[in-house]
């Protein structure tokens, strides 16, 4: 099976590719400004669920499909873009009726299981994770030891045990300046907006960003 150097040195490098905000980290702090704490650690459990999900597809070889292939990369990050600009302008849309929707404790009730997909859509759509598990995970496989799949299962699980707990603390620091702007139904009505501005704007991002080849 894996040894620790291996463990550890994937560990290292799924750390550095997860604390710069990339398109999940952003979805899930632009979740916390506009509905609060609930709805950011759901979305982060969706989040984490869509990139297990690329995980067992690159462990079954799926994955490499998606990074030889430009066509499928670009319609799969193409719908993931999309996806989020359609959340992004709702959000704006529906900006000054937070106040309404804010509950005692600071947080905005909503369909959880609604909420948990939005999370996973976003997850497993997210192009830089995508291309990080088709070309970077398969290099910390030890062959020679066997097991392949179960290997990549296990490299994936660090991953998002990892991204669970950084996702988490953006999703919380987000919601705590949140709880500022619930105070007036103005703030409220601006931190709604400005959420909502966050995931258009991170769509058209996603959508601009493309390969090297």
């Amino acid at each position: 099976m894996l040894s620790s150097d291996r463990l550890l040195a994937f560990a290292a490098m799924s750390f550095l590719l997860i604390v710069v905000p990339g398109p999940s980290v952003l979805f899930v702090i632009g979740r916390a400004l506009a509905q609060g704490r609930r709805a950011a650690l759901t979305t982060v459990v969706g989040n984490t669920v869509g990139a297990y999900v690329l995980v067992v597809a690159v462990a079954l070889g799926v994955g490499s499909v998606v990074e030889r292939s430009v066509l499928v990369f670009t319609a799969l990050k193409l719908v993931g873009a999309a996806y989020l600009v359609y959340l992004g302008v709702r959000a704006w849309r529906k900006r000054g009726s937070l106040q309404a929707a804010v509950g005692a404790d600071g947080s905005a009730h909503r369909g959880g299981l609604r909420t948990l997909w939005e999370g996973f859509a976003v997850g497993v759509a997210n192009p830089k994770t995508m291309v990080f598990f088709a070309a970077v995970l398969p290099q910390f496989v030890d062959r020679a030891q066997g097991h392949v799949v179960v290997q990549m299962l296990v490299l994936g699980l660090v991953f998002n045990l990892i991204a669970v707990a950084c996702d988490s603390v953006w999703g919380l620091a987000a919601a705590t300046g949140r709880d500022w702007f619930a105070r007036s139904p103005r703030r409220l009505s601006l931190v709604g907006g400005i959420g909502g501005l966050t995931m258009i704007g991170l769509g058209v991002t996603v959508a601009a960003t493309g390969r090297k080849d």
